[in-house]
């Protein structure tokens, strides 16, 4: 199947609601068996999974969840920095009693979930991952073509303007970070839960959050331990990666490599951050035929 062949902009799942932490959150429960949890990133939601969970669906129970304040969750008045997502996740998998759970993972949502796996290995059965955050950042080595427009975001005043008041993560940086041209339809969905500058507040907060040059200190203190525990684990993992990627370009899967003893590795070919847009039918096969056969 080619890449743009058959990527639906529908989203056929029944909306769920768990209340967390006084806050409802929402996700979509499809299949039974072992928890197979998607986490997504920004400025994103369940919606960026919608053609790869059917994938997912047939060999367990795939459930996609939306951050708080973010998709259709509930947008309380938070920083909505990286600490105050994590209670949210943490309260959404003991919520739901997800025992044994398989990560399936990308941007914010990849250093939530090796956050959670470094905290809960014992309830981790394994992580698939793409376009993550896998360790600290440095100027230097932030990916080129969006290093200025990161720098512009992290500007008091200008950030919100860039992001609170022109949405332009959704309008301009979510559209140049896919190979293909996303419908109106597509675009639409992930216009809507940022419909004003008030609710756009997680979208502005999260490039503020990578940890670069050290900075946010807590963000950095925490992407390191989870990144020496990747070198640490015997935790099945996959990694997904494209041509030329973002966050993870080659240098990095040489690092993965490198430092993951229990890695599987597929090319899916041309991508660069939202590797779901671009091919999620070799995505949700590759992802299938790994669950299949990972060790119960």
């Amino acid at each position: 199947m080619s890449a743009e062949q058959g990527i639906s902009p529908d989203f056929p799942f029944d909306s769920k609601y768990v209340e967390v932490n006084g806050q409802r959150i929402h996700y979509v429960d499809e299949g039974e068996g072992a928890p197979v949890l998607f986490l997504h990133g920004n400025p994103t939601s369940s919606y960026l999974w919608r053609n790869i969970i059917p994938y997912a669906a047939r060999h367990g129970r795939a459930i996609a969840m939306d951050l708080i304040g973010m998709g259709k969750s509930d947008k309380p008045d938070i920083p909505y920095r990286f600490v105050d997502h994590v209670p949210f996740l943490d309260g959404f998998i003991k919520a739901l009693g997800l025992k044994d759970v398989t990560l399936v993972i990308h941007d914010w949502g990849s250093a939530l979930g090796f956050h959670y796996a470094r905290r809960h290995p014992e309830n981790t059965r394994g992580i698939v991952f793409m376009e993550g955050v896998i360790r600290p950042m440095t100027w230097a080595g932030f990916p080129p073509g969006f290093r200025a427009g990161f720098r512009m975001m992290r500007t008091p005043g200008l950030g919100w303007i860039m992001i609170s008041g022109l949405n332009m993560f959704v309008e301009k940086i979510l559209p140049s970070a896919i190979v293909r041209d996303l419908t109106p339809q597509e675009i639409g969905n992930y216009r809507a839960p940022f419909s004003t500058a008030r609710s756009r507040k997680p979208v502005r907060v999260w490039p503020c959050e990578i940890p670069i040059d050290g900075t946010p200190t807590d963000v950095h203190d925490i992407v390191s331990a989870y990144s020496r525990w990747l070198g640490e684990t015997q935790t099945p993992m996959l990694l997904f990666h494209a041509t030329p990627g973002g966050t993870i370009g080659p240098k990095e899967v040489e690092w993965c490599r490198q430092t993951i003893r229990n890695l599987e590795v597929v090319d899916i070919g041309k991508g660069i951050h939202f590797l779901q847009e671009d091919n999620p039918h070799l995505i949700g096969e590759k992802l299938e035929e790994w669950l299949a056969r990972l060790p119960a």
